[in-house]
């Protein structure tokens, strides 16, 4: 038996692409199983659920190898954990096909080491062009990151306490601002 898993990391991104792909190749709705959780945690009910249904014989389809798990280490190892229970691993898109289901052939084997090392040098690649970006956006004088959700009218407010003497705990009761907050916002005290 096929058994599907799709996995995306935040709540935001869409699964349709990976369960119409999984639904595709013939997989039924009630065997396949999702997360909308990074690869990163192994508290993911979806793939649990799915290795909890996979019996010696069957075969976990994913989209891309990367969806079993973050690094190398976590999609090796989970592929040889399912290879010792009899189950197989087949993938759908990526460059290199991989049916685990035969572990005795080396080119499966060697086709997911490439692809889960590729995976891995692509998260490290993304990570340090997001890096530069930042340090870039920085030297320009660009803020970076999430915006700020402090009122301007709320940190002028702040301001004019403190310049009438208010402590800080006294400031960020009066706006609800915490004191991180104030200490990231205010601008330097005039002396």
């Amino acid at each position: 038996m096929d058994i599907g898993y799709a996995r995306v990391s935040s709540e935001k991104q869409d699964l349709a692409r990976q369960l119409a792909a999984l639904a595709a190749v013939g997989i039924p709705p009630e065997h396949m199983h999702a997360d909308k959780k990074s690869g990163a945690t192994m508290a993911r009910p979806g793939l649990t659920a799915a290795l909890a249904q996979a019996r010696d014989g069957d075969v976990l389809v994913v989209h891309t190898l990367d969806r079993l798990g973050r690094t190398v280490r976590d999609t090796l190892n989970m592929i040889h954990e399912l290879t010792a229970r009899g189950v197989g691993v087949r993938n759908l898109a990526d460059p290199i096909r991989v049916d685990s289901s035969n572990p005795s052939d080396p080119m499966s084997q060697l086709a997911v080491v490439m692809l889960a090392l590729f995976g891995q040098m692509e998260r490290t690649y993304a990570v340090e062009r997001a890096a530069h970006a930042r340090t870039v956006a920085a030297a320009a004088g660009r803020r970076t990151g999430r915006p700020s959700v402090v009122d301007p009218d709320t940190l002028e407010h702040a301001v004019l306490l403190r310049d009438n003497g208010a402590t800080m705990a006294e400031i960020s009761a009066k706006t609800g601002l915490t004191r991180s907050t104030l200490y990231r916002h205010l601008p330097e005290r005039q002396k």
